[in-house]
Formats: structure tokens, C-alpha cells, sequence
């Protein structure tokens, strides 16, 4: 485990528009869906990540940063 308190926002940047809005993360589950404020694209994780903001945030979700990468894949994620 690290030592530092995670950061606890993150930038979303959309793939499809580029509209970019920080966002606070939750600390106790994982985000799987975010609509963009710019262009209402719904956003989901890619393969291989447990939220929206370890996907398309310029900061990890906490668990990943609290405890590194296998964290992100012990989160529960939909089929």
C-alpha cells in the first residue's frame, strides 16, 4: 500500500467530442457509466479497466492509486 491519500478528482476527457470536466470519484465502488456533458456519448471502461476514470481520467480511481493495477481488477465490473 502507499503512503500518500489518494487523489480524489479526476479529468474525464471524452474520446468522441474531447469535452473535458473534472469529477469527483468514489471511494467506496467503481463508476461503469458516464455521460458526457459535451456531446451525451455514454461512457464505459475499457477492456482491462474497472471504472470510467481509469479509462478516460487523468487520474486513476482510488483503489489503483491506493494499492496499484490489480486493484483496478478486483472491483466488481458488469459482464
Amino acid at each position: 500500500m502507499r503512503d500518500a491519500a489518494p487523489i480524489l478528482q479526476s479529468t474525464i476527457t471524452c474520446p468522441a467530442c474531447g469535452t473535458a470536466r473534472t469529477e469527483a470519484m468514489p471511494t467506496d465502488a467503481c463508476q461503469f457509466f458516464y455521460d458526457c456533458t459535451g456531446c451525451g456519448t455514454l461512457l464505459r471502461p475499457k477492456p482491462g479497466d474497472c471504472c470510467v476514470f481509469c479509462s478516460y481520467g487523468d487520474v486513476p480511481c482510488p483503489p489503483v492509486q491506493t494499492e496499484g493495477a490489480p486493484a483496478c481488477r478486483t472491483c466488481p465490473t458488469e459482464s
